[in-house]
């Protein structure tokens, strides 16, 4: 991949006690070269953080993005990110990732949720794209992908993977995050 090409990381930070979860989204260039930031928000134990990732993207206004890195796709307390509608909103493929194999979220959901909320959440959690490993460097990287084939994901997060496995524009964004959380809670 060459050096210039530019992925945007979102990650979040969030208090379940608090009502609102810090989304931040870095722009990193495969070469680890840091090349813009933003924050966003969505509603702990809501239904809105692809809306507000479509913000984030819009804030930024970075057409030389090529790739969506997302941290997760259960955020703040179960806000299911819909991946296809926030690849065909910022017209780029969407990668989902996680570090840790799982047995599904339907239990958790079930259990923190019912009727109506646990319905949109079960219907939004199996519509998801397939989740898929990957061995980078000796470590796990779990993805679920759109807009782009299981060759091309893989060898975007291996160019955009740090040391530890970790895409460094998840790393930068959930450090971001968790900085800008903590202005966040001192307002």
């Amino acid at each position: 991949m060459k050096p210039g090409v530019r992925a945007l990381g979102v990650a979040e930070s969030f208090d379940r006690d608090a009502a609102r979860s810090t989304l931040a989204g870095t722009v990193l260039r495969a070469d680890g070269r840091f090349d813009g930031l933003a924050f966003s928000t969505c509603t702990v134990g809501g239904t809105d953080c692809t809306a507000a990732m479509v913000d984030l993207w819009e804030r930024l206004d970075r057409e030389d993005v090529q790739f969506v890195l997302v941290a997760g796709v259960a955020l703040a307390w179960y806000n299911i990110l819909d991946p296809d509608a926030l690849a065909e909103r910022v017209d780029r493929p969407v990668i989902a990732v996680t570090f840790e194999d799982s047995e599904g979220l339907e239990a958790a959901l079930a259990a923190e949720f019912e009727g109506s909320a646990l319905e949109e959440r079960l219907e939004r959690y199996e519509w998801l794209p397939e989740r898929h490993r990957m061995d980078h460097d000796g470590h796990d990287i779990y993805y679920r992908a759109v807009g782009v084939d299981r060759e091309e994901a893989e060898s975007t997060l291996a160019a955009f993977a740090g040391e530890g496995g970790r895409p460094e524009p998840l790393r930068a964004a959930r450090l971001a995050a968790r900085a800008g959380d903590s202005i966040r809670r001192r307002e």
